[in-house]
């Protein structure tokens, strides 16, 4: 099976799947990697569906009157807390590739009010955006699906103005994945399989001419996602690609993971991870 064609099927369901804030379970998930009580009251329940690994918003230093972007934004969580920042002179733009992820966070903004807000539909490493008209770039959990993860980086660094930041968080390893993790298509879509390792984010930031690069491990545990019943996965779609499938079948995402992790604990080879890198000039 397509990478692309297993992440919009399994998303789009987790878009269609009512899981909010209002769920204690996916509130805790939240909360787990950084999200405080007040921020999630603040915005829709329904953009919080407890896939996040990360708060990118509070490392970002976002401020009025900028334009951010957020990749792989699913139903439009960092985005509305964005949008508070940037106030009404800035934009917080959201983009996915999922077609149901998008009409979600459109019904969210409709439910909020926010006019400084807009959604595009399109994968991370073909941003619809001009050449430097970006502040800042955040991200939480997709980067990891990239299948040409260098041609991301080379993509924000197109569209940040010069000065322009990237605030993500993600997830990276720390040891080399066992090949039942390696090999297995659901755990790449549940933000395992594919992600690299540390230093090679940090080396790709790097040669795609970034300054200030961190690649941080937060020490968060990802088995925080237990928190919540029938949860799908820990992280948004993102691009294109294919990758041989040890075993899949026909089970959803949640029961294939929920067996991947019953025999690895993942926090032995993965790591949530704060990213923060700079492009030069400004």
């Amino acid at each position: 099976m397509n990478v692309q064609d297993a992440v919009k099927s399994k998303y789009g369901s987790v878009a269609g799947s009512g899981l909010s804030s209002d769920h204690q379970g996916v509130k805790a998930v939240a909360e787990a990697f950084g999200y405080s009580s007040e921020e999630l009251g603040s915005i829709p329940a329904e953009a919080n569906m407890g896939l996040s690994c990360g708060n990118p918003t509070a490392t970002a230093s976002i401020t009025e009157g900028e334009v951010v972007v957020d990749l792989g934004c699913g139903g439009g969580l960092d985005v509305f807390l964005a949008a508070r920042k940037v106030g009404p002179t800035g934009r917080a733009i959201g983009i996915d590739m999922t077609p149901e992820m998008l009409e979600l966070a459109r019904r969210n903004a409709e439910k909020s009010g926010a006019t400084n807000v807009e959604f595009h539909q399109a994968t991370i490493d073909q941003l619809p955006l001009p050449d430097g008209s970006v502040d800042c770039v955040i991200s939480n959990c997709v980067i990891n699906l990239a299948t040409d993860k260098q041609a991301v980086f080379a993509e924000v660094a197109r569209v940040l103005k010069p000065g322009g930041r990237l605030a993500v968080s993600d997830i990276a390893l720390k040891a080399e994945l066992p090949p039942d993790l390696a090999g297995d298509l659901l755990a790449y879509v549940g933000c395992i399989a594919g992600a690299i390792p540390i230093e090679e984010y940090q080396a790709g930031l790097v040669a795609a001419g970034f300054d200030a690069v961190q690649v941080v491990d937060t020490h968060s545990d990802l088995n925080a996602y237990a928190k919540v019943e029938n949860q799908s996965a820990c992280c948004s779609p993102s691009t294109d690609g294919d990758l041989p499938v040890v075993s899949s079948g026909d089970e959803g995402l949640h029961e294939r993971l929920k067996d991947l992790l019953a025999r690895y604990n993942v926090n032995d080879y993965a790591a949530s991870v704060k990213v923060y890198a700079v492009k030069p000039g400004g």
